[in-house]
């Protein structure tokens, strides 16, 4: 098979012949490893560009990433990767500008969702760090196009749904059949004939076939740790998001044995948004899927131990060490505990008919595999935070039409600004402000909602084949009971934000000389970080910078142990 092709594109000679050099010291050199080899081709102008990505595409050969310069004539840089967009959807675009067009690129990004921008002139020492972040994320993506791991199974099964998730969240290649599609009866027809097995159906790289398989069963396949090695850990981390991987990282990287617990898949909810684009260092954005490999590859290095699925069940003090009980029976002791649970998406309730269309059109949070499946559908998001914004922007690129339905009167009190902004670019994005749902109808999936004011005025009655709803999260901490003290709404008191009996400058039953640390529990020793804490900035990169500096907390108890 030829390798995957690199497609600069200036009308400048010489420009031109520089980046093709570049590319091809990097890329194209016979010592180069045989996973980083690309083919690198050139085009002076966007129509010569799209006439070349067409032919490659007839001989099937895959366009890695396009690198177009913005001031040519005929066609600037970023109509030609939008074009590109289109006719090859996967390809990593990079936009090349002058420094004086910075506003011009931040455009591009935001209009077109480009991957990147480059100032000219460039360093080739760091041009090669962001391309070959595009690249892995472009390889990771073409694995999943490729895979040989095969889920046949009707979109509106519930059970189907939940297998996609947690593939989708565990990063694993596969491709799915729709088989409530005529594409996707043909192709199970094809693999198993007129006689269909019990669906959902997983096909493993190896041809086995697993029925119906629940979660444990696709685990096994996907060679995931869901047991502990050891009894005893310095530190134990539960929860695998931005402040547990954080944590993790940080504690293993100080020589701490170090054990990563999640219930799900790694990531947290910041690992199924589809881009995160106020993070610092990451101009265009990055998805949380990118930001999750990262931290997870990172983790791995420092030799963190990672068990997931695999829920937390119970927390008791014995002595110096925390016990924690997990879902399988076994129990694990740790000097150390950062709780870094996160949140969990808040359900809708109150609404008739709306639950028993889980997972069968009603959805709570979405995942960037998500969106493919809505194509040329009319989505509908309840929610006015950032998580709902980046949901509806991610629907906009696959359906005809996303519909948010918004309770205030404006998103400007809870979605950011940048994210209101390229809302509003997008011709296929209608708002509804004022408007909730209070009615859904269906057979065995959804087919209709019914919206009206928060009054209960003006209801009407819409079709809808998929609802996904972000209306706030919770937090999942009554596993804790009584161990760890929590607000009324189940976020975990940490340091100053203890509660104190009156008169005392220290929680109740508190066993130290000291007061308890800034992100302490009631529990010396054991810690929260990220939104899972009471009165946390509900961001990632806070969440980031709480992992990062519980471990200095965890080091400054053990020490004193």
């Amino acid at each position: 098979m030829p390798n995957p092709v690199l497609l600069a594109v200036d009308d400048d000679p010489g420009v031109r012949g520089a980046i093709v050099r570049d590319l091809r010291e990097h890329y194209d050199e016979d010592d180069t490893p045989a996973d980083r080899q690309y083919e690198v081709l050139a085009a002076d102008s966007g129509a010569a560009a799209l006439d070349l990505v067409d032919r490659l595409r007839q001989r099937r050969q895959p366009i890695a990433l396009v690198l177009s310069d913005e001031r040519m004539p005929g066609m600037g840089g970023v109509d030609l990767l939008t074009k590109v967009r289109d006719a090859s959807p996967h390809t990593k675009r990079v936009l090349l500008t002058a420094y004086a067009d910075t506003d011009v690129a931040i455009r591009g990004v935001n209009r077109a969702r480009l991957d990147l921008y480059l100032t000219k002139p460039w360093n080739p020492t760091e041009l090669f760090s962001p391309l070959d972040d595009l690249l892995a994320a472009w390889r990771a993506e073409a694995r999943h196009e490729d895979a040989r791991t095969l889920l046949f199974g009707d979109r509106w099964s519930r059970e189907c749904y939940q297998l996609r998730e947690f593939l989708a969240r565990n990063r694993a290649p596969y491709r799915y059949h729709d088989t409530a599609s005529p594409e996707g009866r043909e192709a199970l027809t094809a693999l198993v004939g007129d006689e269909w097995p019990a669906l959902p159906l997983l096909v493993t790289q190896e041809g086995l076939r697993l029925e119906r398989p629940d979660v444990q069963a696709l685990a096994t396949h996907l060679h995931l740790q869901t047991r502990a090695e050891l009894e005893r850990y310095d530190l134990v981390v539960v929860g695998a998001g931005p402040a547990g991987l954080t944590s993790s990282v940080y504690g293993a990287s100080e020589g701490l044995r170090t054990l990563l617990l999640d219930r799900d898949a790694p990531g947290g909810q910041a690992g199924l948004s589809a881009r995160i684009e106020n993070y610092l260092g990451f101009p265009a954005g990055l998805s949380g899927r990118d930001l999750t490999t990262r931290a997870v590859a990172q983790a791995r290095k420092f030799h963190v131990e990672i068990v997931s699925p695999q829920a937390v069940t119970a927390m008791r003090v014995e002595h110096e060490y925390k016990v924690l009980r997990l879902a399988d029976g076994h129990e694990v002791q740790a000097s150390a505990v950062v709780l870094a649970m996160g949140v969990q998406w808040r359900k809708i309730t109150g609404v008739d008919g709306l639950d028993r269309f889980t997972g069968a059109g009603v959805y709570y949070g979405a995942s960037m595999a998500e969106a493919r499946t809505c194509r040329d559908e009319t989505v509908y998001v309840v929610g006015g935070a950032n998580s709902a914004g980046q949901a509806a922007l991610n629907f906009a690129e696959f359906a005809r039409k996303v519909v948010m339905l918004v309770r205030g009167p404006d998103l400007s009190a809870t979605m950011s600004e940048y994210l209101i902004a390229n809302i509003r670019q997008r011709d296929n994005i209608e708002v509804l402000t004022h408007t909730c749902v209070v009615g859904a109808e269906g057979d065995d999936r959804l087919r209709s909602l019914t919206l009206a004011s928060p009054s209960g005025e003006g209801a009407r009655t819409v079709e809808a084949a998929s609802l996904y709803v972000m209306i706030g999260a919770a937090p999942d901490t009554d596993w804790l009971g009584d161990v760890v003290a929590r607000d009324p709404r189940g976020y975990i008191y940490t340091g100053p934000d203890l509660p104190r009996p009156p008169g005392s400058t220290r929680p109740e039953g508190w066993p130290r000389s000291r007061d308890p640390w800034l992100l302490e529990t009631c529990v010396p020793g054991v810690f929260a970080a990220g939104d899972v804490r009471c009165g946390s900035v509900k961001r990632v990169a806070s969440s980031v910078g709480e992992g990062a500096v519980a471990i200095q907390f965890v080091h400054q108890y053990l020490a004193g142990k």
